[in-house]
């Protein structure tokens, strides 16, 4: 197998309404607006997210933006800030994480900005994902995982065609301390 910090990436995606590119030095400042607002929603789903725990500040979001553009480039993680073309606002992020290159497979995460939820950011986003690590990662399985209670999550993984594979109870935990089961998601390359 290749060292995965050889296999060259594209930096970013564009999508009709999104340029999407992975968190960089100076980026702080343009995070920080979107995950502040959008803080109390995702901490009710916190569990991949541990950095949006607690209250954002410039450096956290700054600290949090160059690691995340580390990981891109050590291939660790792939996380990409969700960029709306009109606006130049941050409407979420959304990402490849727990990358298996050996498989190779990856697990889909991402989170919208409150005041622009329901506007399809997000879908459109988790689909050019979707396109990325099939044809650059060429990854045999893109693997979605969310709480079941996380109704908005689940729809959004049936409309991005991805099948519900089971249902892990007793899997994780919420901030409060109580248990909570995990819908397992996925979706597999188009067929040739």
């Amino acid at each position: 197998m290749i060292d995965p910090v050889l296999i060259a990436l594209p930096g970013q995606i564009e999508t009709a309404r999104l340029l999407m590119r992975p968190p960089q030095a100076g980026d702080g400042s343009l995070l920080l607006p979107a995950a502040t607002e959008s803080l109390a929603e995702l901490q009710r789903f916190l569990s991949s997210a541990a950095w949006m725990a607690h209250e954002q500040t410039l450096e956290s979001a700054e600290i949090y933006c160059r690691k995340a553009h580390a990981n891109f480039v050590a291939r660790k993680d792939l996380s990409f800030l969700l960029i709306e073309k009109v606006t130049g606002q941050v409407v979420g992020e959304a990402g490849l994480h727990r990358i298996e290159w050996a498989t190779p497979k990856v697990e889909i995460g991402y989170w919208g900005r409150t005041s622009r939820t329901r506007h399809g950011f997000v879908s459109e986003a988790v689909e050019a994902l979707c396109v990325y690590a099939f044809d650059h990662l060429r990854a045999v399985r893109v693997e979605l995982i969310t709480v079941e209670d996380n109704e908005r999550s689940r729809r959004l993984a049936e409309r991005c065609n991805f099948e519900l594979e089971g249902i892990l109870r007793n899997e994780r935990r919420a901030p409060g301390g109580e248990l909570r089961n995990a819908c397992i998601y996925a979706r597999f390359p188009p067929a040739p």
